[in-house]
């Protein structure tokens, strides 16, 4: 067997630079969705608060409950005292305005969540699911491990302050793209601009909700194609926001932390220069799509000589637009030849995009179709035309 390095595209290596991005965060980070290409970096990989951004992390442990068929959007859920409204932990908190004792849907915990930012939804969840909001931590620990988060921690899941709320901007980049990837039916929630919650239970609450169905997350009023996602704010933390947006086909997710700004406009604001940078600098290109015949790898005693090679997503990678192709390298990488038996949809290899040299972006190559092993006397044949240099 022997590594093959075969390549795909080359174009000639030139340089040319664009402005970097200035922003008065103290994190920031901006990827695109489809090739996972970072475009923006600044101290991305740093520990924050997360304030209410962690709440994404309490849907999504949420959203897998449903896509399991475990709960569905009609159950109800139990308020307990530690989520009613009149518990001083939420009298200068966001929150829906529940009283104990009361049942909200699961569809309305997560409107609430989304759009309120209901730091006593997230504890009706998280009672629902684990027990306790203690309990439930360990669920998002766990959730945050599985998805390759291996920074962030978690002291609740409201994301009031505590030391143990702690999430790096390009986790919350990587919690982002999970949930618009995994949860395509719930996902387009996100872009709701209100919520008017209709089953308050206490003449203060009701009142209370009239001033209060719009969506923290500005951005949604103010960007065509924003869909998403969550913001966050605390006295010590500043503001914050994870933000998507799909514009002319293309998605960016931007991620925002410790911004030192006047209101949720001022980051929404902020966040659209974020995305605008990314639209106005970058650009898209797509090499392969599923499907593509990318490369014919020979088959050891296989019942067909060879197996095609393709991709499961498209392969795509983001680029300055003042560069273009400049200086990019497409190549597929597998071993040859491949023992049978060989799966369709078996990782056979990979295929890589380098800039310059770098790597920029990779992805598994994976077989086409299916190539069964011979039978014993096949075998035999094979073996004797090897020998006898047939083959």
């Amino acid at each position: 067997m022997k590594k093959k390095l075969f390549i795909l595209l080359l174009s000639i290596i030139t340089t040319a630079a664009h402005a970097e991005f200035s922003t008065r965060a103290k994190s920031a980070f901006l990827i695109d969705y489809d090739s996972g290409a970072e475009i923006v970096a600044k101290n991305a990989d740093t520990l924050m608060p997360p304030s209410s951004m962690i709440k994404l992390m309490t849907l999504t442990v949420l959203f897998d409950e449903i896509k399991a068929g475990r709960l569905t959007m009609d159950d109800r859920l139990t308020v307990s005292e530690n989520a009613d409204y009149e518990n001083p932990l939420w009298y200068p908190a966001s929150k829906i305005c529940l009283v104990a004792g009361q049942t909200i849907s699961v569809r309305d915990a997560i409107m609430g969540l989304i759009v309120l930012s209901g730091g006593d939804a997230s504890v009706v969840v998280a009672e629902k699911l684990a027990g306790s909001e203690s309990a439930f931590t360990e669920l998002m620990q766990k959730k945050a491990r599985e998805l390759g988060m291996n920074q962030s921690t978690f002291g609740n899941a409201s994301g009031l302050p505590n030391p143990n709320n702690l999430m790096t901007s390009r986790e919350l980049a990587i919690l982002a793209q999970h949930i618009i990837s995994d949860y395509p039916d719930i996902y387009p929630l996100f872009a709701s601009k209100r919520f008017e919650f209709k089953e308050y239970q206490s003449d203060w609450c009701k009142d209370w909700g009239r001033t209060h169905t719009m969506n923290y997350n500005k951005l949604l009023f103010i960007m065509p194609g924003a869909d998403g996602l969550k913001t966050g704010h605390t006295d010590d933390g500043g503001y914050g926001m994870v933000a998507s947006a799909k514009v002319g086909g293309r998605r960016l997710i931007g991620v925002l932390n410790g911004f030192n700004g006047k209101s949720h406009d001022a980051l929404a604001a902020e966040m659209k220069k974020l995305l605008e940078y990314g639209y106005t600098n970058t650009t898209n290109h797509t090499f392969y799509k599923p499907g593509d015949k990318i490369a014919k790898i020979p088959v050891w005693y296989g019942r067909q000589p060879e197996v095609i090679a393709t991709i499961e997503k498209p392969f795509v990678i983001t680029v300055p637009k003042s560069d273009g192709l400049n200086g990019i390298r497409v190549l597929a990488r597998y071993n040859e030849p491949l023992p049978a038996p060989v799966r369709q949809g078996d990782k056979i290899g990979e295929i890589i995009a380098q800039k310059n040299g770098e790597v920029i972006a990779r992805a598994p190559l994976v077989a086409m179709n299916t190539v069964k092993k011979t039978q014993f006397i096949g075998r035999v044949i094979k073996n004797i035309r090897v020998i006898f240099g047939i083959d």
